[in-house]
Protein backbone atom coordinates (compact mmCIF):
# COMPACT_ATOMS: atom_id res chain seq x y z
CA UNK A 1 0.00 0.00 0.00
CA UNK A 2 1.36 3.39 -1.12
CA UNK A 3 1.70 6.40 0.96
CA UNK A 4 -0.94 8.35 -0.74
CA UNK A 5 -3.09 5.43 0.00
CA UNK A 6 -2.24 5.13 3.77
CA UNK A 7 -3.13 8.81 3.60
CA UNK A 8 -6.08 9.13 2.59
CA UNK A 9 -7.50 5.86 4.51
CA UNK A 10 -5.83 7.40 7.63
CA UNK A 11 -8.10 11.42 6.48
CA UNK A 12 -11.49 9.30 6.23
CA UNK A 13 -10.67 7.38 9.93
CA UNK A 14 -9.50 11.00 11.31
CA UNK A 15 -13.26 13.14 9.85
CA UNK A 16 -14.78 10.03 11.65
CA UNK A 17 -13.07 10.61 14.96
CA UNK A 18 -13.24 14.58 14.77
CA UNK A 19 -16.80 14.20 13.92
CA UNK A 20 -17.13 11.59 16.61
CA UNK A 21 -15.34 13.30 19.38
CA UNK A 22 -17.52 16.36 19.01
CA UNK A 23 -20.61 13.92 19.34
CA UNK A 24 -19.56 12.14 22.53
CA UNK A 25 -18.34 15.25 24.03
CA UNK A 26 -22.15 16.98 23.33
CA UNK A 27 -23.67 13.58 25.43
CA UNK A 28 -20.94 13.47 28.12
CA UNK A 29 -22.96 14.75 30.57
CA UNK A 30 -26.50 13.28 29.23
CA UNK A 31 -27.71 10.67 32.40
CA UNK A 32 -28.34 7.76 29.67
CA UNK A 33 -25.29 6.75 28.25
CA UNK A 34 -26.55 5.06 25.70
CA UNK A 35 -26.32 6.81 22.42
CA UNK A 36 -26.88 5.96 18.42
CA UNK A 37 -23.40 6.20 17.90
CA UNK A 38 -19.89 7.23 19.55
CA UNK A 39 -16.58 8.17 18.75
CA UNK A 40 -15.87 4.51 17.28
CA UNK A 41 -18.89 4.15 15.33
CA UNK A 42 -18.07 7.79 13.57
CA UNK A 43 -14.55 6.70 13.02
CA UNK A 44 -15.48 3.29 11.80
CA UNK A 45 -17.73 5.05 9.55
CA UNK A 46 -15.62 7.43 8.18
CA UNK A 47 -12.76 3.99 7.44
CA UNK A 48 -16.05 2.39 5.90
CA UNK A 49 -16.71 5.36 3.69
CA UNK A 50 -13.00 5.64 2.23
CA UNK A 51 -12.83 1.47 1.82
CA UNK A 52 -16.39 1.88 -0.40
CA UNK A 53 -14.71 4.47 -2.75
CA UNK A 54 -11.88 2.34 -2.57
CA UNK A 55 -13.87 -0.89 -3.39
CA UNK A 56 -15.28 0.83 -6.75
CA UNK A 57 -11.61 0.00 -8.59
CA UNK A 58 -12.56 -3.65 -8.02
CA UNK A 59 -15.92 -3.95 -7.98
CA UNK A 60 -17.43 -0.43 -9.39
CA UNK A 61 -19.38 1.77 -8.49
CA UNK A 62 -22.26 -0.04 -7.52
CA UNK A 63 -20.17 -1.59 -4.17
CA UNK A 64 -19.91 1.77 -3.38
CA UNK A 65 -23.70 2.60 -3.89
CA UNK A 66 -24.54 -0.94 -1.89
CA UNK A 67 -22.65 0.25 1.11
CA UNK A 68 -24.42 3.90 1.50
CA UNK A 69 -28.15 1.76 1.07
CA UNK A 70 -26.45 -0.22 3.96
CA UNK A 71 -25.03 2.55 6.20
CA UNK A 72 -28.20 4.83 5.31
CA UNK A 73 -30.81 1.78 6.24
CA UNK A 74 -28.73 1.10 9.49
CA UNK A 75 -28.98 4.52 10.30
CA UNK A 76 -32.98 4.87 9.91
CA UNK A 77 -33.30 1.73 11.75
CA UNK A 78 -30.75 3.50 14.35
CA UNK A 79 -33.12 6.06 14.44
CA UNK A 80 -36.19 4.87 15.11
CA UNK A 81 -34.84 3.12 18.26
CA UNK A 82 -34.02 5.77 19.57
CA UNK A 83 -37.65 7.59 18.85
CA UNK A 84 -38.87 5.21 20.94
CA UNK A 85 -36.52 4.93 23.63
CA UNK A 86 -36.40 8.75 24.39
CA UNK A 87 -38.92 10.39 22.03
CA UNK A 88 -36.47 12.61 20.75
CA UNK A 89 -36.90 13.31 17.26
CA UNK A 90 -33.99 15.12 16.66
CA UNK A 91 -31.79 13.70 13.84
CA UNK A 92 -28.78 15.82 13.91
CA UNK A 93 -26.09 12.69 14.85
CA UNK A 94 -28.02 10.90 12.08
CA UNK A 95 -27.31 13.27 9.28
CA UNK A 96 -23.55 13.81 11.02
CA UNK A 97 -22.90 9.81 10.36
CA UNK A 98 -24.33 9.59 7.00
CA UNK A 99 -22.33 12.87 6.39
CA UNK A 100 -19.06 11.13 7.77
CA UNK A 101 -19.54 8.19 5.41
CA UNK A 102 -19.68 10.20 2.39
CA UNK A 103 -16.87 12.38 3.78
CA UNK A 104 -14.82 9.64 4.17
CA UNK A 105 -15.34 8.51 0.77
CA UNK A 106 -14.30 12.01 -0.52
CA UNK A 107 -10.91 11.78 0.81
CA UNK A 108 -10.23 8.46 -1.30
CA UNK A 109 -11.18 10.25 -4.68
CA UNK A 110 -8.52 12.59 -4.90
CA UNK A 111 -10.18 15.11 -2.61
CA UNK A 112 -8.67 14.90 0.56
CA UNK A 113 -7.87 18.65 1.86
CA UNK A 114 -11.56 19.08 0.74
CA UNK A 115 -12.52 16.46 2.44
CA UNK A 116 -11.12 17.31 5.42
CA UNK A 117 -12.12 21.05 5.85
CA UNK A 118 -15.66 19.90 5.57
CA UNK A 119 -15.34 17.69 8.46
CA UNK A 120 -13.93 20.40 10.13
CA UNK A 121 -16.92 22.88 9.27
CA UNK A 122 -19.13 19.67 9.73
CA UNK A 123 -17.49 19.46 13.48
CA UNK A 124 -18.00 23.33 14.06
CA UNK A 125 -21.76 23.88 12.93
CA UNK A 126 -22.58 20.76 15.37
CA UNK A 127 -20.52 22.48 18.56
CA UNK A 128 -21.75 26.29 17.71
CA UNK A 129 -25.64 24.53 18.55
CA UNK A 130 -25.89 26.45 21.90
CA UNK A 131 -24.48 29.39 20.08
CA UNK A 132 -26.62 29.09 17.04
CA UNK A 133 -29.92 28.85 18.93
CA UNK A 134 -29.20 31.91 21.09
CA UNK A 135 -28.57 33.95 17.91
CA UNK A 136 -31.73 32.59 16.19
CA UNK A 137 -33.97 33.29 19.41
CA UNK A 138 -32.40 37.11 18.90
CA UNK A 139 -33.65 37.62 15.64
CA UNK A 140 -36.13 39.62 14.53
CA UNK A 141 -38.67 38.87 11.78
CA UNK A 142 -36.64 42.48 10.16
CA UNK A 143 -33.45 41.22 10.60
CA UNK A 144 -34.41 38.03 8.62
CA UNK A 145 -36.19 39.59 6.34
CA UNK A 146 -33.33 41.99 5.60
CA UNK A 147 -30.65 39.32 5.30
CA UNK A 148 -33.08 36.99 3.07
CA UNK A 149 -33.63 39.97 0.48
CA UNK A 150 -30.01 40.85 0.60
CA UNK A 151 -29.19 37.18 -0.14
CA UNK A 152 -31.93 37.62 -3.11
CA UNK A 153 -30.26 40.90 -4.68
CA UNK A 154 -26.73 39.56 -4.62
CA UNK A 155 -26.85 35.85 -5.09
CA UNK A 156 -30.39 35.65 -7.74
CA UNK A 157 -30.90 39.01 -9.21
CA UNK A 158 -27.07 40.18 -9.65
CA UNK A 159 -25.82 37.36 -12.04
CA UNK A 160 -29.23 37.44 -13.95
CA UNK A 161 -28.26 41.27 -15.04
CA UNK A 162 -26.89 42.24 -18.27
CA UNK A 163 -23.34 43.40 -18.55
CA UNK A 164 -23.62 45.63 -21.06
CA UNK A 165 -24.27 49.81 -22.00
CA UNK A 166 -27.35 51.15 -22.45
CA UNK A 167 -28.94 54.73 -22.90
CA UNK A 168 -27.43 57.81 -24.05
CA UNK A 169 -23.30 57.06 -24.08
CA UNK A 170 -23.95 53.44 -22.94
CA UNK A 171 -23.29 55.50 -19.78
CA UNK A 172 -25.68 52.84 -17.74
CA UNK A 173 -24.53 49.32 -17.43
CA UNK A 174 -27.24 47.13 -15.42
CA UNK A 175 -24.61 44.75 -13.71
CA UNK A 176 -22.05 47.20 -12.75
CA UNK A 177 -24.67 49.42 -11.20
CA UNK A 178 -26.57 46.51 -9.38
CA UNK A 179 -23.13 45.08 -8.11
CA UNK A 180 -22.70 48.79 -6.43
CA UNK A 181 -25.92 48.31 -4.79
CA UNK A 182 -25.11 45.03 -3.73
CA UNK A 183 -21.88 46.40 -2.36
CA UNK A 184 -23.46 49.26 -0.16
CA UNK A 185 -26.32 47.23 1.14
CA UNK A 186 -23.04 44.65 1.90
CA UNK A 187 -21.10 47.22 4.27
CA UNK A 188 -24.44 48.19 5.89
CA UNK A 189 -25.77 45.30 7.22
CA UNK A 190 -22.61 43.56 8.35
CA UNK A 191 -21.88 46.74 10.04
CA UNK A 192 -25.62 46.40 11.63
CA UNK A 193 -24.98 42.57 12.50
CA UNK A 194 -21.86 43.78 14.38
CA UNK A 195 -23.95 46.36 16.31
CA UNK A 196 -26.47 43.92 17.01
CA UNK A 197 -24.34 41.25 18.00
CA UNK A 198 -22.03 43.41 20.56
CA UNK A 199 -24.42 46.00 21.45
CA UNK A 200 -24.45 49.59 21.70
CA UNK A 201 -23.58 49.43 25.98
CA UNK A 202 -19.56 49.26 24.60
CA UNK A 203 -19.92 53.31 24.38
CA UNK A 204 -20.92 56.66 22.24
CA UNK A 205 -17.49 55.65 20.34
CA UNK A 206 -18.10 52.21 19.63
CA UNK A 207 -21.21 52.89 18.53
CA UNK A 208 -20.83 55.69 16.33
CA UNK A 209 -17.89 53.99 14.28
CA UNK A 210 -20.50 50.84 14.16
CA UNK A 211 -22.92 53.12 13.11
CA UNK A 212 -20.86 55.31 10.77
CA UNK A 213 -20.04 52.12 8.55
CA UNK A 214 -23.58 52.03 7.73
CA UNK A 215 -24.56 55.67 7.82
CA UNK A 216 -22.02 58.40 8.80
CA UNK A 217 -24.53 61.43 8.25
CA UNK A 218 -27.44 59.53 10.09
CA UNK A 219 -25.19 58.66 12.86
CA UNK A 220 -24.13 62.52 12.99
CA UNK A 221 -27.76 63.48 13.23
CA UNK A 222 -28.67 60.57 16.04
CA UNK A 223 -25.22 61.72 18.32
CA UNK A 224 -26.24 65.53 17.89
CA UNK A 225 -29.27 64.72 19.65
CA UNK A 226 -27.97 63.46 22.51
CA UNK A 227 -25.97 66.28 23.59
CA UNK A 228 -25.82 66.52 27.06
CA UNK A 229 -22.65 68.99 29.30
CA UNK A 230 -22.06 65.24 30.90
CA UNK A 231 -21.25 63.42 27.64
CA UNK A 232 -20.31 66.23 25.19
CA UNK A 233 -16.24 65.00 24.98
CA UNK A 234 -17.80 61.48 24.42
CA UNK A 235 -20.19 62.54 22.13
CA UNK A 236 -17.28 64.99 20.33
CA UNK A 237 -15.41 61.91 20.15
CA UNK A 238 -18.26 60.09 18.71
CA UNK A 239 -18.91 62.17 15.81
CA UNK A 240 -15.45 63.30 14.64
CA UNK A 241 -14.50 59.54 15.09
CA UNK A 242 -18.37 58.51 12.58
CA UNK A 243 -16.93 61.37 10.38
CA UNK A 244 -13.49 60.10 10.01
CA UNK A 245 -14.69 56.92 9.05
CA UNK A 246 -16.24 58.07 5.54
CA UNK A 247 -12.38 58.11 4.26
CA UNK A 248 -11.75 54.61 4.50
CA UNK A 249 -15.15 54.17 3.32
CA UNK A 250 -14.09 56.03 0.36
CA UNK A 251 -11.11 54.43 -0.07
CA UNK A 252 -12.52 50.68 0.01
CA UNK A 253 -15.07 51.79 -2.48
CA UNK A 254 -12.51 52.56 -4.91
CA UNK A 255 -10.54 50.26 -4.40
CA UNK A 256 -12.93 47.95 -5.27
CA UNK A 257 -14.38 49.19 -8.23
CA UNK A 258 -11.19 51.11 -9.86
CA UNK A 259 -7.87 50.31 -7.75
CA UNK A 260 -6.03 52.34 -9.84
CA UNK A 261 -7.31 56.07 -7.96
CA UNK A 262 -5.80 54.96 -5.07
CA UNK A 263 -2.86 56.43 -5.57
CA UNK A 264 -4.28 59.61 -5.93
CA UNK A 265 -6.43 59.35 -3.32
CA UNK A 266 -4.68 57.92 -0.36
CA UNK A 267 -2.91 60.49 1.11
CA UNK A 268 -5.29 63.26 0.95
CA UNK A 269 -8.01 61.08 2.59
CA UNK A 270 -5.60 59.16 4.94
CA UNK A 271 -4.49 62.73 6.03
CA UNK A 272 -7.62 64.26 6.95
CA UNK A 273 -9.01 61.22 8.63
CA UNK A 274 -5.72 61.20 10.72
CA UNK A 275 -6.72 64.58 12.03
CA UNK A 276 -10.36 63.77 12.84
CA UNK A 277 -9.08 60.98 14.13
CA UNK A 278 -6.61 62.31 16.92
CA UNK A 279 -9.39 64.82 17.69
CA UNK A 280 -11.52 61.46 18.67
CA UNK A 281 -9.00 60.30 20.46
CA UNK A 282 -8.08 63.68 22.43
CA UNK A 283 -11.94 63.68 23.29
CA UNK A 284 -11.73 60.00 24.24
CA UNK A 285 -8.94 60.46 26.55
CA UNK A 286 -11.20 63.53 28.43
CA UNK A 287 -14.38 61.87 28.69
CA UNK A 288 -15.12 61.12 32.29
CA UNK A 289 -17.30 58.15 31.62
CA UNK A 290 -18.79 55.66 28.94
CA UNK A 291 -22.50 56.04 28.94
CA UNK A 292 -24.37 52.86 27.77
CA UNK A 293 -27.03 53.48 25.21
CA UNK A 294 -30.58 52.11 26.31
CA UNK A 295 -32.51 50.40 23.89
CA UNK A 296 -31.38 49.19 20.74
CA UNK A 297 -28.42 50.19 18.35
CA UNK A 298 -29.52 53.52 16.88
CA UNK A 299 -29.46 52.46 13.20
CA UNK A 300 -32.09 51.41 10.78
CA UNK A 301 -33.65 48.02 10.31
CA UNK A 302 -30.71 46.43 8.43
CA UNK A 303 -32.08 46.05 4.82
CA UNK A 304 -34.94 47.51 3.05
CA UNK A 305 -35.43 47.07 -1.11
CA UNK A 306 -36.99 50.32 -1.27
CA UNK A 307 -34.48 52.31 -0.32
CA UNK A 308 -31.83 50.04 -2.29
CA UNK A 309 -33.82 50.54 -5.56
CA UNK A 310 -33.85 54.58 -4.85
CA UNK A 311 -30.20 54.15 -3.96
CA UNK A 312 -30.08 52.60 -7.39
CA UNK A 313 -32.00 55.27 -9.07
CA UNK A 314 -30.05 57.88 -7.86
CA UNK A 315 -26.50 56.13 -8.90
CA UNK A 316 -27.86 55.64 -12.40
CA UNK A 317 -28.90 59.80 -12.78
CA UNK A 318 -25.53 60.55 -11.16
CA UNK A 319 -23.99 58.31 -13.87
CA UNK A 320 -25.78 60.33 -16.45
CA UNK A 321 -25.15 63.67 -15.01
CA UNK A 322 -21.09 62.89 -14.71
CA UNK A 323 -20.64 61.69 -18.46
CA UNK A 324 -22.97 64.61 -19.79
CA UNK A 325 -21.16 67.01 -18.06
CA UNK A 326 -17.75 66.25 -18.80
CA UNK A 327 -19.04 66.08 -22.35
CA UNK A 328 -20.47 69.53 -22.27
CA UNK A 329 -18.86 71.21 -19.26
CA UNK A 330 -15.39 69.45 -19.63
CA UNK A 331 -13.57 68.76 -16.50
CA UNK A 332 -15.59 71.64 -14.43
CA UNK A 333 -18.84 69.46 -14.89
CA UNK A 334 -17.34 66.65 -13.41
CA UNK A 335 -16.10 68.97 -10.12
CA UNK A 336 -19.11 70.52 -10.48
CA UNK A 337 -21.67 67.29 -10.03
CA UNK A 338 -19.48 65.34 -7.58
CA UNK A 339 -19.28 68.69 -5.31
CA UNK A 340 -23.58 68.98 -5.24
CA UNK A 341 -24.07 64.79 -5.24
CA UNK A 342 -21.36 64.70 -2.16
CA UNK A 343 -23.94 66.86 -0.23
CA UNK A 344 -26.50 64.12 0.38
CA UNK A 345 -24.63 60.91 -0.85
CA UNK A 346 -21.16 60.44 -0.81
CA UNK A 347 -20.93 56.28 -2.25
CA UNK A 348 -22.99 57.49 -4.96
CA UNK A 349 -20.91 59.41 -6.22
CA UNK A 350 -18.17 57.92 -5.59
CA UNK A 351 -18.88 54.45 -7.51
CA UNK A 352 -19.93 56.17 -10.28
CA UNK A 353 -16.63 58.38 -11.05
CA UNK A 354 -14.65 55.20 -10.26
CA UNK A 355 -16.42 53.02 -12.23
CA UNK A 356 -16.61 56.69 -14.93
CA UNK A 357 -12.64 56.58 -14.65
CA UNK A 358 -12.70 52.66 -15.88
CA UNK A 359 -13.92 54.64 -19.61
CA UNK A 360 -13.13 58.07 -20.67
CA UNK A 361 -12.91 59.74 -17.68
CA UNK A 362 -9.00 61.26 -16.75
CA UNK A 363 -8.03 59.33 -13.23
CA UNK A 364 -6.73 62.47 -11.93
CA UNK A 365 -10.72 64.09 -12.56
CA UNK A 366 -12.32 61.36 -10.78
CA UNK A 367 -10.03 61.16 -7.80
CA UNK A 368 -10.27 64.77 -7.32
CA UNK A 369 -13.97 64.55 -7.76
CA UNK A 370 -14.06 61.63 -5.37
CA UNK A 371 -12.48 64.27 -2.51
CA UNK A 372 -14.48 67.01 -3.53
CA UNK A 373 -17.62 64.75 -2.66
CA UNK A 374 -16.15 64.04 0.31
CA UNK A 375 -15.47 67.71 1.46
CA UNK A 376 -19.24 68.72 0.51
CA UNK A 377 -19.79 65.56 2.78
CA UNK A 378 -18.15 66.40 5.25
CA UNK A 379 -19.31 70.14 5.22
CA UNK A 380 -23.01 68.85 5.73
CA UNK A 381 -22.15 67.17 8.66
CA UNK A 382 -20.10 69.89 10.19
CA UNK A 383 -23.42 72.48 9.30
CA UNK A 384 -25.67 69.44 11.15
CA UNK A 385 -23.52 69.09 13.84
CA UNK A 386 -23.92 72.92 14.12
CA UNK A 387 -27.34 73.71 14.27
CA UNK A 388 -28.55 70.09 16.43
CA UNK A 389 -25.89 69.74 18.71
CA UNK A 390 -25.35 73.48 19.81
CA UNK A 391 -22.61 75.84 20.00
CA UNK A 392 -20.44 73.81 22.35
CA UNK A 393 -20.28 70.71 20.54
CA UNK A 394 -19.78 72.47 17.31
CA UNK A 395 -16.55 74.20 18.87
CA UNK A 396 -15.44 71.23 19.71
CA UNK A 397 -15.87 69.54 16.54
CA UNK A 398 -16.26 71.79 13.79
CA UNK A 399 -12.84 72.97 13.75
CA UNK A 400 -10.81 69.43 13.62
CA UNK A 401 -12.92 68.40 10.98
CA UNK A 402 -11.91 72.17 9.05
CA UNK A 403 -8.28 71.50 9.91
CA UNK A 404 -8.74 67.78 8.05
CA UNK A 405 -10.41 68.88 5.37
CA UNK A 406 -8.01 71.54 4.63
CA UNK A 407 -4.93 69.26 5.26
CA UNK A 408 -6.48 66.85 3.22
CA UNK A 409 -7.06 69.24 0.17
CA UNK A 410 -3.40 70.87 0.34
CA UNK A 411 -1.80 67.46 -0.03
CA UNK A 412 -4.35 66.58 -2.99
CA UNK A 413 -3.27 69.63 -4.77
CA UNK A 414 0.38 69.23 -3.73
CA UNK A 415 0.54 65.82 -5.14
Amino acid sequence: MDLELSLNLATSLGIGLLIGAERAWRARDDADSEQMAGIRTFGLTGLLGGLAALSQNYFGVWAWLATLVLVALLVIVAYVVEVKRTGDHGMTSEVALLLTFLLGSLALVESRLLAAACAIVVALLLNLKTRLHSLLHQLTEAELGGALKLLFISVVLLPNLPNQGYGPWEAFNPYTTWWMVVLIAGIGFAAYAAVRLLGAHHGLVLTAVLGGMVSSTAMTVTLARLDAPAIRSALAAGLLATSALMFPRVLIEVALVNPVLLPALLAPLLAACAVYTGGALYYYRHATQQPEAAGPPPLKNPFELGPALRFAALLVLILFLVEGARRWLGDVGVYLVALLSGLTDVDAITLSLANSAQNELSEMVAARGIFLAAFGNSVVKAGLIGMIGGRTLALQTIPVMAAGLLLGLAVLLVA
